[in-house]
């Protein structure tokens, strides 16, 4: 049962990552590490971010996450403050960070459609420090915990699920009485004693001489 637990809970997971990543196309979920978009974004809030599709309908103002050009080997969040076309008639996008006096060649520009990620339809405000504090291994170890739990709980509850039926068999059917006044008790193979106290209401009158069986007199 432990098992079967477990099993739903991992199940549940995944069928809501399923229908989070059909819905955005990606991984939606984006936490912010540095200042350099404050006060719009601070550090630690969460970005809901929708996928790499929507490249082409991008505008001026509107805050995107990337991959840095320069490298590819961070994640950056900045605002779009130009589109341009190269010769080809491709897109290229600068952003700035709103902190940040200027761009930066690298970081900030050129961003082409393979630097996209999506752009942030959602702003969930200093969530994010709850996923710094469970990075690996805490993460696996608050899973094991979990994973512990579950087992333990199950096993107490089949555990006093035994006690009970245990119990319950142990349990007579019938409850057998004894006197507890050996006095009145019958001897064995005899009849009940009969009590020495009779109690009269009536003394019986005095016997007629001259009456007759069941005779009446006029």
């Amino acid at each position: 049962m432990a098992i079967k637990d477990i099993v739903i809970v991992v199940a549940g997971v995944v069928i809501v990552w399923a229908i989070v990543w059909a819905w955005f196309g990606t991984n939606p979920f984006y936490v912010v590490s540095s200042g350099s978009m404050e006060p719009v974004l601070k550090q630690y809030d969460i970005l809901v971010v929708r996928d790499g599709q929507s490249f082409d309908e991008l505008k001026v103002g509107e805050i995107i996450v990337f991959h840095r050009p320069e490298g590819g080997d961070r994640v950056i969040v900045h605002r779009v403050i130009e589109i341009l076309e190269d010769r080809d008639g491709d897109r290229i996008i600068r952003t700035k960070g709103d902190a940040n006096p200027s761009s930066i060649p690298g970081t900030d520009f050129p961003i082409t459609i393979d630097d996209y990620i999506g752009k942030v339809v959602y702003v969930i405000p200093g969530v994010g420090f709850i996923t710094q504090a469970i990075a690996p291994p805490v993460n696996y170890i608050i899973i094991a915990i979990i994973l512990a739990i579950l087992f333990l709980n199950r096993m107490g509850k089949k555990s006093k699920q035994s006690a009970h039926e245990t119990a319950t068999a142990e349990k007579p059917d019938s409850t057998e009485v004894k006197p507890t006044d050996n006095s009145t008790a019958p001897p064995e193979g005899g009849n009940p004693p009969i009590s020495d106290f009779t109690e009269s209401t009536e003394q019986n009158p005095p016997s007629d001489p001259n009456r007759k069986g069941n005779e009446v007199q006029d």
